[in-house]
């Protein structure tokens, strides 16, 4: 399977990297589109460490008119842990849910019946607890093993696993997770990694701000396809759809 781009279109005020960068957020989910992204990641609450959850309504409001925008376009992920707004956006066009709580909740699992793809990620606690869940006993086998259970539950046709970079995992924990990422490959679901811009490559890097971290997100992704990644979510499509592109071709020369 040739490997996807997940653009991130975050249409909060409070996300780490874009959140109110972009006023016209169709505008710019297709400039996603004709940058090359195969899928755009549409969500409406924050899950950076610390964030505020955002009730129901003001989530419908703020991503049911870009998923209904977008979906003639693109194929749209929702980026949601709320069912109703799961639901929501499917009637409104989107086809890949993407859960970062992994499906724990019950009606998420019947909800995703109604997508053909779903992401179940990896994460522990909330945004407002995340940072001190951090203990292991054997981190990549914890965190793989915990997906690959989640994935027997899901019902949707195609599952795709994240294991959550930055989500209750250090910095150090974030960089094992993509070395040990093709142990989690090997079962054959196609793998995610949303690693663009994050904190454990600043921390790495020592750089402060997410606008430093492009060279260090891309070095990232190439890691991650090296060791069987098939999708990336990232917030620069064009420069990452290079990287993919030469990768691939790279391998099919």
């Amino acid at each position: 399977m040739k490997p996807r781009i997940m653009g991130v279109l975050n249409c909060t005020p409070d996300s780490f990297y874009d959140g109110g960068r972009f006023n016209d957020l169709i505008g710019r989910g297709m400039q996603m589109v004709n940058s090359g992204a195969d899928i755009v990641d549409v969500g409406g609450e924050s899950t950076r460490p610390n964030a505020v959850p955002v009730p129901l309504e003001e989530e419908l409001e703020r991503v049911i008119p870009v998923v209904s925008a977008l979906s003639p376009h693109v194929t749209v992920s929702i980026d949601t842990t709320k069912p109703k707004v799961a639901e929501a956006a499917y009637a409104a066009g989107a086809t890949v849910l993407n859960d970062v709580r992994g499906l724990k909740d019950k009606e998420m699992q019947e909800v995703s019946a109604l997508f053909p793809s779903c992401v179940i990620m990896h994460s522990r606690g909330t945004p407002q607890t995340m940072q001190r869940q951090t203990h292991y006993s054997d981190l990549s086998s914890e965190v793989f093993d915990w997906l690959l259970a989640q994935a027997q539950i899901c019902q949707s046709k195609e599952v795709i696993l994240d294991p959550g970079i930055g989500f209750a995992k250090t910095a150090a924990q974030s960089l094992r997770l993509i070395k040990d990422l093709e142990q989690l490959a090997l079962h054959g679901y196609p793998v995610l990694i949303g690693a663009s811009r994050k904190s454990f490559i600043g921390h790495t890097l020592n750089q402060t701000s997410p606008d430093e971290r492009l060279p260090g997100s891309l070095a990232a992704l190439a890691a991650s396809y090296s060791r069987g990644a098939k999708v990336f979510r990232v917030h620069d499509v064009r420069e990452s759809k290079d990287v993919v592109d030469l990768l691939w071709a790279i391998d099919h020369a």
